[in-house]
């Protein structure tokens, strides 16, 4: 799904908008733990990455697509950041970094829901703590999903994007199947000036991560100290209400 997307994700996000809103808090974040050195997990485009880079932290990046990754790279060289890059998923990313490489890990974007099932979700935390040093950071941001699969909410709002005499319209929905997965499909619409529209549909399964599975396997994997948040600008959690759920949690020291 994510190489399809590669080349048209910077114009389904609204980045300018998005970072503005999410910087503050995770800096916050980071600079009250001391944190340095900082893997973004799962990390697309690599915006985020950059964006930290810029502000002065040594950024690594990670991401399971090829063609994400192509495009982080392309999009740090024309801002002039230093990020290293590297092709990994979850489960796979100490071994391409080394272990306890980082003072902060983030895993944004409802990222961890790509984790198939219970192993899966183990392996990736797990990957998490080992890259970590001790009393290590980790952020995690992921859809509500107590509140999405309470109200059966399929629809996400659309997103659209001009450039160059060109239009898109990104339409995001969910399909609930039977097993308590998740099927996630991006319908992306296109035209030129007085063109008709061109349709094409990606799509991938999730696993919808409610709050007392994630700090389980949290908690499973040597993680302390955790802090909810409702969004990344820091909101706090409501069950019922909240867009997203955010873990602020801590590796636990020996």
């Amino acid at each position: 799904m994510y190489d399809s997307l590669s080349a048209d994700y910077d114009r389904f996000v609204n980045w300018p908008a998005r970072l503005a809103a999410e910087m503050p808090f995770l800096e916050q974040r980071l600079a009250a733990a001391g944190a340095r050195s900082v893997l973004d997990a799962a990390c697309g485009t690599g915006q985020h990455a950059i964006e930290l880079a810029r502000r002065g932290l040594a950024v690594s990046a990670a991401d399971p697509s090829a063609g994400m990754i192509a495009r982080a790279r392309a999009n740090a060289s024309a801002s002039g950041a230093a990020v290293r890059f590297e092709q990994a998923g979850f489960g796979g990313m100490s071994g391409a970094f080394g272990k306890a490489s980082f003072d902060a890990v983030l895993c944004l974007g409802n990222s961890l829901a790509h984790a198939a099932d219970g192993a899966a979700l183990a392996a990736a935390v797990a990957d998490f703590a080992a890259c970590l040093a001790e009393g290590g950071l980790l952020i995690l941001q992921n859809r509500n999903y107590d509140k999405v699969l309470a109200a059966r909410e399929r629809w996400l709002d659309p997103q659209s994007s001009a450039e160059g005499g060109r239009e898109w319209l990104f339409v995001r929905l969910y399909d609930f199947e039977p097993d308590g997965s998740i099927t996630f499909h991006v319908l992306t619409f296109s035209r030129g000036q007085e063109a008709d529209w061109k349709q094409a549909v990606s799509s991938t399964r999730l696993w919808p991560l409610r709050e007392a599975v994630l700090t389980g396997a949290l908690r499973d994997a040597g993680f302390d100290t955790f802090e909810p948040f409702g969004s990344a600008r820091g909101e706090p959690f409501d069950q019922q209400t909240s867009p997203d759920l955010m873990i602020v949690a801590r590796k636990h020291s020996a």
